[in-house]
């Protein structure tokens, strides 16, 4: 009886879970279109892209559950839902990172913590695998989950690095900085660094009066990546107890997708 009334609540908070989920995609969808054809009608046509480029990648977590049958959690989807969102139409088009000077740590953080999370449900699926036979210790699981979503935030600062490259874009945001150390100014040719303060730049014959240098995506990409490693470090740490208990605890199972179970149906 008691099984029977634990198994229907837990039936009741998975369609609640399941509704506000959706409700929230439909809502997020519905300001992605509105944003779109605002962007339409002022013939912005970089941001209608990557207003399609949102609705695209909204469809992640439904492929991953159809397609390759892992179950995430709900909590792990609203949150991946929220930073797409947060990141593409927020951060970009409504211009976020500029008015907000923390916007993109924040999302770099989360980012950390949600690939640790992912690096761990990697191993975890993989025992879950009867082709594979694994059995890990707790702590390198947890550095594995470390250095996959350290992994992650390289190859995406890459990515940044590459479209301000080729496409003169500024996705590596600079930093205006008041001196300058290098060794390029010993004046005896030392390998000793020499710092020159900077209060004014001269471009293109033109005085350029910021108060400084401007540093091109360097500070930028090196805050991105150490506030990635913040992130994954705490979810490791997390991830790394949540071994050790040997799975108790609710927190990091929001986080750790699972493989579809499925009942074999018995010979006739």
């Amino acid at each position: 009886m008691k099984k029977d009334k634990t198994s229907k609540e837990k039936s009741v908070k998975n369609i609640q879970e399941n509704k506000g989920k959706f409700l929230l995609y439909l809502l997020l969808r519905a300001l992605v279109l509105v944003v779109m054809i605002a962007q339409i009608i002022n013939k912005n046509w970089d941001n209608v892209f990557l207003c399609v480029f949102t609705l695209v990648l909204f469809m992640i977590p439904s492929f991953v559950d159809k397609e390759l049958h892992i179950k995430m959690p709900t909590t792990l989807e609203v949150i991946i839902l929220l930073f797409i969102f947060s990141a593409e139409i927020l951060g970009e088009i409504q211009e976020y990172y500029l008015i907000f000077d923390h916007w993109d740590a924040m999302l770099h953080t989360i980012n950390g913590f949600l690939m640790a999370a992912i690096g761990f449900s990697l191993i975890d699926i993989l025992n879950e695998n009867e082709n594979f036979s694994l059995s890990l210790s707790p702590i390198f699981v947890a550095v594995f989950a470390f250095c996959f979503s350290m992994t992650i935030g390289v190859l995406w600062e890459f990515f940044e690095f590459a479209a301000d490259w080729f496409f003169h874009t500024d996705m590596q945001k600079d930093t205006i900085i008041h001196s300058i150390s290098s060794v390029i100014f010993n004046p005896e040719g030392k390998n000793v660094a020499v710092t020159i303060p900077i209060e004014s730049v001269v471009v293109n014959g033109q005085t350029w009066n910021y108060g400084g240098y401007i540093d091109i995506g360097l500070i930028d990409t090196m805050s991105d990546l150490f506030v990635n490693f913040i992130g994954a470090v705490v979810f490791s740490i997390f991830g790394l107890f949540y071994i050790k208990g040997r799975g108790k605890g609710t927190f990091v199972k929001r986080f750790m997708p699972k493989l579809k179970k499925y009942n074999k149906k018995s010979p006739e």
